[in-house]
């Protein structure tokens, strides 16, 4: 079985569609096409449906899928027990225009002699099972330590503030800080929101908390629509986080407003396995440090709280 077409069904599912798997890959949405096209083919099977959501799993598709994650982790342990002490770290960003790649980032500049291999698994579930695996070292995510298996820890990294994202006609447009209070009855739109992942929960939580209502009503065309549609509203505004890469048009002229009083956070922590020895990865975790509490913030219940003794 080709296993770069295999690598690729995964990738599209990981990411939700082909255009997204292809940039993921650095190759063309053609050759994601292909790929996929190819091991239909050889399977004799349909593994995709494509919907205006983006590419769903078939029956058969979620099938084969947890044996096609067990050929990429036997391939990812083959190589590696013939490359001893070379092994790239492999490490989880969930996206790369969020908060996580930004510091994995800043850890490759100050130890660019390491082996570093940048992945994305969609949510934690995937990325919990990578790590058992061993497909993957770590993660960044938002988790509640109770619902982690004993075998993986999770280390509190970073607190992102978030804020408000707004189109210029948007009434809270022209101030320069906002509190939670001064949110309620405005429409908060995140069609990113996926029911059962971290950060829907995260966001859910953070709307019951103040009273918010956040929308995860219609088709998510992803990131640079949703500007678009802001940049012409006068009633929808977003939450993004304070480390998040955006870029759009001048044109636009949005406006990114910080939140105060409290300041709610992301809870950004890295997941591991207590036993693994790849030596970069304690050179991650000292790198990191750990996240320090910062008064005036607001954080879910269930998240892994920062040590208040630091």
């Amino acid at each position: 079985m080709d296993l770069e077409a295999v690598r690729t069904f995964v990738a599209v599912v990981d990411t939700g569609r082909f255009q997204e798997a292809a940039v993921d890959m650095s190759i063309t949405q053609q050759g994601v096409s292909r790929r996929v096209a190819a091991l239909e083919k050889d399977l004799g099977v349909r593994l995709f449906d494509r919907t205006p959501r983006g590419a769903e799993l078939t029956i058969d598709g979620r099938v084969f899928l947890p044996h096609a994650r067990e050929l990429l982790r036997v391939e990812e342990r083959a190589a590696a027990s013939v490359r001893p002490g070379r092994r790239a770290l492999r490490v989880d960003v969930v996206g790369r225009r969020l908060a996580p790649a930004g510091l994995l980032r800043e850890f490759h500049s100050a130890h660019p002699e390491l082996e570093l291999d940048v992945v994305r698994y969609f949510d934690a579930a995937a990325a919990i099972d990578a790590i058992r695996s061993g497909a993957i070292d770590a993660s960044f995510r938002a988790v509640s330590t109770s619902l982690l298996p004993a075998d993986i820890s999770a280390t509190p990294i970073y607190d992102e503030p978030i804020q408000l994202l707004t189109g210029p006609g948007h009434a809270l447009a022209g101030a320069r800080a906002v509190t939670p209070a001064d949110l309620i009855g405005h429409r908060i739109w995140m069609p990113a929101l996926v029911p059962g992942t971290e950060w829907a929960l995260f966001y859910a939580d953070l709307a019951t908390e103040f009273g918010i209502i956040v929308d995860a009503i219609g088709p998510n065309f992803g990131i640079e629509p949703l500007l678009d549609v802001l940049a012409d509203s006068a009633e929808l505004a977003t939450f993004v986080g304070e480390q998040t890469r955006l870029v759009w048009p001048t044109s636009h002229d949005l406006r990114r407003i910080d939140i105060h009083t409290p300041t709610p956070v992301y809870p950004h922590s890295l997941l591991s396995r207590g036993d693994n020895p790849h030596p970069a990865l304690a050179e991650l975790r000292a790198h990191l440090g750990l996240a320090r509490p910062v008064p005036g913030t607001w954080r879910p219940a269930w998240a892994s709280a920062p040590p208040d003794d630091l």
